[in-house]
């Protein structure tokens, strides 16, 4: 009989820690290899992680709710095979063995803030603030695995205390290993003055005109309330909703699109379709090939804002909300622009099916340059999403449904139709984009729908 470490896994390069969500084993379960073991939420994803070898659940050592650096152990596997603990744990990222865990460490890090930006409608691009340095200046002395820890945990921590003037260096922090947490800075910055933003650094979504906390007294529970602490990524969401709002000048603009051309066409080639390529239809496909073609012309749409400077990107990644039972996810279909409807539809279906499942990877979440969000799938008419920080847009699409709708001839006389129809609407940052480009837009998204080529199916 051998015992094999089960750690927790470094779930992205700058992911330096994560949070043991739910344990769907128990000790004395046996495990199959590759069998979903356990769940984890970091600040980019929440994943099921998988058993490094069949075995029986021998010992749970860290408990549902702790956050622990990566590579911590956090169970131990009885198996037969004698396979030595380090080959069972190779898959896992390489990383330097986590320290052991002083007495308090999982309750203060249990319940410290989040330390950075969600993916869904919470930030899922995290590039803008990856080149951070540690401590405002670039320096980075420390290489010891606390300081290493400390330094590579949050590029958010890192970006705030740079634009804030903050040398995070010295400071010992409430999250592993002494690190700096969100919280830990927001209550340095309340603390007193700081330093002011380097000249030319504007306020961003993460420290917009300077990090505010909540003002006025928080609500108390009444007899008979039910009072639970918000999950990791209802606090991600939570805060990155809340920075955007502060961040950019939100407008919204709507547009009634007709789908009756579109809805004509996947009725007629959706069998067609499924047959050819093994994967279902809906409309979102059609919605995002007319939406990555209106980009090409109104590339504003697919920038970010940084100070006085506005980026244009080149890829388009469409970035999609996908609705689930415990929050929202935002995976991105990466270079849309170089995808046929086929495409679409399959990194679509591929992406929505892992977030649901909770299979998806940090990259997978990252780097969005425009967001689509579908409240329509549930009823809705119309909404104002928040914009999907650092992008500038977030287009919404309403329930596709028939209408009755005044139809103009040939000859010139109106008659009632039922059209296939829905209400879309465009945020944008009025800082960068002005409300008839963005309006322009969205008509050609109308446009690019209302006559989209029948040999653009299949």
């Amino acid at each position: 009989m051998a015992r094999i470490d089960v750690v927790m896994p470094q779930m992205g390069e700058s992911i330096a820690e994560g949070t043991l969500s739910r344990w769907l084993k128990k000790v004395g379960d046996t495990v199959k290899r590759d069998e979903p073991m356990f769940e984890i939420s970091t600040d980019k994803v929440d994943a099921e992680i998988p058993a490094p070898t069949a075995g029986t659940i021998a010992e749970i050592i860290v408990k549902e709710g702790e956050t622990v650096a990566v590579q911590t152990i956090v169970a131990r596997i009885e198996t037969s095979a004698g396979v030595p603990a380090e080959v069972a744990a190779a898959p896992v990222a390489a990383a330097p063995a986590a320290p052991a865990r002083p007495p308090a460490m999982a309750a203060s890090s249990a319940s410290a803030a989040p330390s950075s930006a969600p993916p869904a409608v919470a930030s899922t691009n995290g590039a803008a603030a990856n080149g951070a340095s540690a401590n405002g200046n670039g320096a980075s002395a420390d290489n010891t695995f606390e300081g290493r820890l400390r330094s590579k945990s949050s590029p958010l921590v890192r970006k705030m205390a740079a634009e804030h003037g903050v040398d995070i260096s010295g400071m010992h922090g409430s999250g592993i290993a002494g690190r700096v947490t969100k919280r830990d800075l927001l209550e340095h910055l309340a603390s007193g003055p700081t330093a002011q933003p380097p000249r030319g650094t504007a306020p961003s979504m993460h420290a917009p005109g300077g990090v505010q906390q909540s003002h006025g007294p928080l609500p108390e529970p009444w007899p008979g309330d039910r009072v639970e602490p918000m999950s990791k990524m209802r606090a991600l969401i939570s805060d990155h909703m809340v920075a955007s709002r502060r961040t950019s000048a939100h407008v919204t603009s709507f547009f009634e699109i007709d789908f009756t051309r579109v809805a004509r066409m996947r009725a007629a080639k959706r069998k067609e379709f499924e047959a050819a390529t093994g994967e279902k239809l809906s409309y979102m496909p059609f919605i995002i090939k007319a939406t990555v073609d209106a980009i090409k012309q109104y590339p504003i749409m697919n920038a970010s804002v940084a100070g006085t400077n506005v980026i244009y990107r080149k890829p388009i990644n469409i970035a999609i909300a996908v609705a689930l039972d415990w929050g929202l996810i935002v995976p991105v279909i990466k270079h849309a622009d170089d995808l046929s409807l086929t495409g679409l539809t399959r990194s679509l279906n591929d992406l929505a099916s892992r977030a649901r499942s909770k299979r998806l990877s940090p990259d997978e979440v990252q780097e969005g340059t425009f967001t689509i969000t579908n409240p329509g799938v549930f009823g809705s008419l119309m909404g104002t999403p928040i914009i999907n920080q650092p992008q500038v847009a977030i287009m919404g699409v309403g329930a596709i449904e028939k209408r009755p709708k005044v139809i103009t001839g040939a000859d010139g006389e109106d008659t009632i139709a039922i059209r296939t129809c829905a209400y879309f609407s465009i945020s944008f940052d009025h800082r960068v984009i002005d409300g008839a480009v963005a309006d322009e837009f969205l008509a050609q998204v109308k446009r690019n729908i209302e006559t989209f080529p029948e040999n653009g199916v299949v």
